[in-house]
């Protein structure tokens, strides 16, 4: 096995994959905040501005597709844990300058591990979900960076990613 994989915690000794038994940790307050933005042509901007796509209110529809999301992460990432989740704020905003949309996605819970894969999952889905609601008139779109921005609790301490 490389140096690499006896570092990954879901690998064992002879580099089969499983879940982490998180059960000796102690339960913690635990957070994580994630960004990205998808980038389009001006007047597709323009359309999810003026709510002018025939899917409806781009911006509402991304921030609950993003918090179901956070919510049903285990189901979609197969060895992360189910956690109890005590808040999920997804946000998204229009940025003139890209042009497109930014989301911000934050979660939080007490429990033995940590959000990022929840927070970071938020993100991806409502991203994903824009560019659904506005590929009739933009295939051009792209959703990029992606990123993990802070980490809060835990074992590890907090970790903030400052670009």
């Amino acid at each position: 096995m490389s140096d690499a994989a006896r570092q990954l915690s879901h690998l064992d000794s002879a580099g089969n994959f499983g879940m982490v038994d998180v059960g000796h940790k102690p339960i913690s307050v635990r957070s994580a905040v994630a960004s990205g933005h998808i980038s389009m042509a001006q007047d597709t901007f323009n359309a999810i501005r003026d709510n002018g796509l025939k899917k409806g209110d781009v911006i509402p529809v991304a921030r609950l597709a993003g918090i179901q999301a956070a919510k049903r992460t285990a189901e979609l990432v197969p060895l992360c844990h189910p956690l109890p989740l005590s808040g999920i704020d997804v946000r998204v905003s229009l940025d003139e300058s890209l042009p497109g949309c930014l989301v911000e996605g934050s979660v939080r819970t007490t429990a033995q591990t940590g959000v990022e894969m929840e927070a970071l999952t938020a993100v991806s889905v409502a991203l994903l979900t824009i560019y659904d609601m506005a590929k009739a008139i933009d295939r051009t779109m792209v959703i990029s960076n992606i990123t993990l921005r802070e980490k809060r609790g835990g074992a590890s301490g907090d970790f903030i990613n400052r670009p």
